[in-house]
């Protein structure tokens, strides 16, 4: 293979005809003291028309994926038990969408999504982290903070996927706490998990009895489990096959959608932000839950219920 110089160092290359024209393109500084674009572009063996080429993105096929996508995300939201086939047979009937069963399954792992049916290894932990016991069979939440709640779900927006992560009382359904993030790093779980803590402390209700969570990652992390222990707050796991154990939850997750998502179609994770603030202030302190006699979450979740 004939050696080059590199056009900078003179040192010899013998790799640089295999590089790609945008490789190429990444060698040129277009604010070169004294080279211009052009005679960079000559230098390295690229045409000057290379170095401005920008990739013609095929908007038919990122539409197409957006619809999918939404269509997907729209049915899991009302029958979260919907595994590939009837999902398949969802999309045709109600969206007009006909694909295949592994397109399905791939679009659902990109939203991060799996039907909650009973089934092992729904959620998996960090390797090496300790699984907590579930400590909530037979148990119902009684009295504020006696048991809270925990999940992740997506947020759709234009400019694609963000993540949002709530801590629920399960006796009032308060959300006591809930971040946003564009990424799925571990710092926005700890940050959510601290606003609860210091919320409650400042409102003076102290720490909830038991936390439960499913055994994901996030959850089992050492940073999250040192928060929990540091506060004197027994710990649950969901067992395998558990899906009904955050039902709460999902039923916050579903409303979430329904009444702030799908109507609004979030353009960025800005709007989403500043839309899930109001959502969540009339979530706890307007709307009325039947499930606890026409009363706001707040109002249950503040009143002075004792201890039985």
């Amino acid at each position: 293979m004939a050696q080059k110089k590199d056009p900078w160092t003179g040192a010899l290359s013998s790799h640089s005809s295999l590089l790609r024209p945008r490789d190429l393109a990444s060698q040129i500084d277009p604010n070169h003291h004294s080279l211009s674009i052009s005679r960079q572009a000559e230098l390295v063996g690229l045409s000057r028309r290379s170095y401005y080429y920008q990739p013609v993105v095929n908007e038919t096929e990122e539409a197409r994926l957006k619809l999918h996508l939404n269509a997907i995300d729209e049915i899991y939201t009302e029958r979260p038990y919907y595994g590939t086939r009837r999902m398949q047979y969802e999309l045709e009937r109600s969206y007009d969408i006909v694909v295949g069963r592994d397109r399905i399954r791939h679009l659902m792992a990109k939203l991060g999504l799996e039907a909650i049916y009973p089934k092992p290894n729904t959620s998996k932990a960090t390797l090496g982290h300790a699984i907590y016991p579930y400590l909530l069979k037979g148990i119902t939440a009684s009295y504020p903070n006696h048991v809270w709640g925990t999940d992740i779900t997506y947020i759709r927006t234009a400019e694609g996927y963000v993540y949002l992560v709530a801590f629920i009382d399960w006796y009032s359904r308060y959300v006591i706490s809930w971040q946003l993030a564009d990424s799925l790093e571990n710092s926005f779980v700890l940050q959510a998990l601290q606003e609860a803590l210091c919320f409650t402390a400042d409102c003076g209700l102290g720490v909830p009895d038991i936390s439960n969570t499913d055994q994901g990652s996030h959850f089992t992390s050492a940073a999250f489990i040192e928060l929990l222990e540091q506060a004197g707050i027994q710990i649950s796991m969901d067992g395998k096959g558990r899906y009904l154990d955050n039902i709460f939850t999902e039923r916050l997750w579903r409303s979430v959608k329904y009444e702030a998502v799908f109507p609004e179609s979030y353009q960025n994770i800005q709007e989403a932000q500043a839309s899930l603030t109001r959502y969540f202030q009339f979530y706890n302190h307007t709307r009325p839950h039947q499930s606890l006699d026409n009363k706001t979450p707040a109002a249950v979740y503040f009143n002075l219920v004792s201890k039985p």
